[in-house]
């Protein structure tokens, strides 16, 4: 409670505090400081400028002084300034009518014949005052602390010096020349403390207008103590009074009741300012916890980037040692061929040099058909290479970098959040190939909306009900596995943490009439080798390779050739279909995952899971064609040779996924023919 103790004019505690009319306190001296002299009939300069909250007191050359006590005046003294900022002035030479104003609340009161002593003396805060010096002088301060000392914490008794322990530790160290001094608690005062005097005694209030009269009423009308004479004057004598001891104890509960109210808000306070000091542990600890969150979630960011830049690269190796086999092989197959070109070149040179007629003619025919049969062998596209030295892999960083870029927090909670709009087809991009669609949207920024992703339907290809077939945060989606000859209904809506949008406008989708597709490198054994767009394929091993298609069926009828190119020694290669997780390094059918039938130069069989069944004569040769038709209608599969059915129906009760596949060693070549029309004279 320093403040309420302290004198707004001089900073200091107070003493003889004089209480204004307007409830305010100042000291006795700080009063006689303040006093203002004006000429008769003009406003108090102090009057004038009340309202100015920067007011200074007053602008004139002289002012009187009135004494408390003969309300003379004194000489004349500079302006002065109080330790509070607050400008006071001292009264001038001239005999004028006096007022004063309140430092605080700039009230300006004239003053009578009395002067100072009009007003009461505080004797109830120059008591507290007291009180509170004294209490003050008995803790007892470190003597070596430059500014504002310290309680002590330690007195020295030879040196008979109190001691702070900063001071101590620095003054007098334990060790050294002072280790035998004893250091005991500051139980005792310092010596200009007990030289102090103990608590003003207080003297008890007497009336200042009747000298020696105690206080013995209370006038309501003025609000201050009055004695007996003050009654038989009457100047209070129409005035509500009542006797002083019960209006204290009025006053006094009334003051402990506000008190109580007050008490409340303090205690509310101080736990409010507990509740904020708490918030400061909290607001750093969840920003060390929320910096954490947000480096693991970047580092995740981080780990799955590094992941797929690995996954990436594991893609360009295999291409590259794929390309790099292949022309390493291409270099080895020719020069194969032109050593024995280069080769028989010199023979026939060597016997073209020879004289002899009938040695020559007979093996000039021999020797003109090697000739012309080794330039066949450089046909057109055998000086070609198979794979050029470019890469047909293409990366789009940017939907990814866009979304990095626009990484930020979530909307504010003091926001309020709506469901997104929705998004736009861009038709353009929209496509079918095969049985595959692909579809592409964006969707028009809107402030304070935020998308989490996006939903595709699409119907079921014959007008059914929409089924969810993506559900995630990229504007792109191809959609495989459709059914050939079928038109869908797609249709795409965002969502975020509030809901869905509205769905976007419906394309219409529709897939190819017939199947068009390669082999699958991908799927492929590592002795298989496929050139022409993948749509050749050979092996480099003597045992059975097997190569799926890249289509998949599930529903329709489907037919597909493929063409002897090369066939020696008479292998019996393998065709049909299979799951897309059959065994790849036998002949297709040995296990339950393939059903197919594989035919030499004379004679077929039809197989499925190591079972043979179904011979039947007739085979193949180069150049012919063997054609599958898988019926997924009737769920049945059937084989054609040259456009023969071959057999009779080679399986049936087929269900599920289907793959067309084949299975070949290093004595056969074929070529993949898609796109055909079921031919006539098959009946479905």
């Amino acid at each position: 409670m320093d403040e309420e103790l302290k004198c707004p004019i001089c900073g200091s505690l107070f003493k003889d505090p004089l209480i204004l009319p307007c409830s305010h306190n100042v000291c006795s001296a700080c009063a006689r400081n303040i006093i203002v002299q004006t000429p008769e009939g003009e406003t108090p300069p102090q009057s004038r400028a009340s309202g100015n909250s920067d007011y200074d007191y007053l602008d004139m050359d002289k002012m009187s002084m009135y004494s408390e006590t003969d309300s003379g005046y004194g000489s004349y003294t500079p302006c002065l300034k109080s330790p509070n900022g607050i400008r006071v002035f001292p009264p001038t030479l001239v005999h004028r009518h006096c007022s004063i104003t309140c430092p605080l609340c700039h009230r300006s009161v004239s003053l009578d014949e009395r002067g100072l002593r009009g007003f009461p003396r505080n004797r109830l805060l120059e008591a507290i005052v007291a009180r509170y010096q004294q209490n003050r002088a008995a803790a007892v301060k470190c003597q070596l602390c430059d500014r504002n000392p310290v309680d002590a914490t330690v007195m020295c008794e030879q040196c008979d010096v109190f001691y702070c322990t900063p001071c101590q530790q620095r003054c007098h160290p334990s060790r050294g020349p002072l280790a035998k001094h004893r250091l005991v608690p500051p139980t005792q005062p310092p010596p200009a403390a007990q030289q102090q005097p103990t608590a003003t005694a207080r003297k008890t209030a007497t009336c200042a207008e009747h000298d020696a009269e105690n206080y013995t009423m209370y006038c309501t009308n003025c609000k201050i103590p009055v004695c007996h004479h003050c009654l038989e004057d009457g100047k209070h004598g129409k005035h509500d009074v009542k006797p002083l001891p019960t209006m204290w104890k009025h006053h006094k509960g009334q003051l402990s009741q506000a008190l109580n109210g007050v008490s409340d808000k303090a205690k509310d306070a101080k736990e409010f300012l507990v509740q904020l000091k708490n918030m400061l542990q909290q607001i750093q600890e969840s920003g060390v916890e929320f910096e954490a969150c947000l480096v693991a979630q970047c580092d995740s960011l981080i780990e799955a980037l590094t992941r797929q830049k690995a996954k990436l690269l594991t893609k360009v190796t295999k291409e590259r040692e794929y390309k790099l086999k292949v022309v390493r092989d291409q270099i080895t197959h020719c020069t194969m061929k032109l050593r024995q070109t280069t080769g028989m070149m010199e023979f026939c040179l060597e016997v073209i040099k020879e004289n002899d007629p009938n040695g020559f003619l007979l093996i000039s025919d021999a020797l003109i058909k090697r000739v012309n049969s080794s330039q066949d062998q450089w046909v057109k596209g055998a000086l070609e290479p198979k794979v050029g030295p470019e890469y047909d892999l293409t990366l789009n960083t940017d939907p990814l970098l866009q979304s990095i870029l626009q990484l930020d927090f979530a909307q504010s909670k003091a926001q309020t959040p709506t469901v997104p709009p929705a998004p736009l087809l861009q038709l353009e991009k929209c496509c079918t190939r095969n049985n595959s669609a692909t579809l592409a949207w964006r969707i028009t920024a809107v402030p304070l909306v935020t998308v989490d992703g996006y939903v595709l339907e699409l119907d079921d290809g014959n007008g059914g009900q929409y089924r969810e077939v993506y559900v995630g945060k990229e504007t792109v989606c191809t959609v495989d596995g459709l059914h050939f000859n079928s038109s869908y209904n797609a249709r795409v809506k965002a969502y975020n943490s509030v809901g869905a949008g509205p769905y976007s406008q419906t394309v219409i989708l529709k897939t190819s009439d017939v199947a068009w597709f390669t082999f699958d490198p991908t799927s492929a054994h590592r002795d298989i080798v496929l050139t022409n767009d993948n749509q050749t394929v050979s092996c480099n091993s003597y045992d059975d390779r097997v190569v799926l298609g890249t289509a998949a069926f599930s529903k329709g009828v489907h037919y597909w050739e493929l063409c002897i190119d090369r066939y020696d020694n008479h292998p019996d290669p393998a065709f049909g279909v299979a799951r897309i997780n059959t065994v790849k390094d036998m002949m297709l059918g040995k296990d339950d995952k393939a059903w197919a039938m594989y035919v030499d130069n004379n004679r077929s069989w039809f197989m499925h899971n190591n079972s043979h069944t179904n011979r039947a004569e007739g085979g193949i040769t180069k150049g012919s064609k063997v054609g599958i038709l898988l019926d997924l209608n009737k769920h049945s599969l059937t084989f054609y040779i040259n456009k023969e059915q071959h057999g009779p129906v080679a399986f049936e009760n087929l269900e599920g996924v289907f793959m067309p596949a084949v299975s070949l060693n290093r004595n056969v070549q074929v070529t993949l023919i898609t796109g055909l029309e079921v031919p006539k004279n098959i009946k479905q």
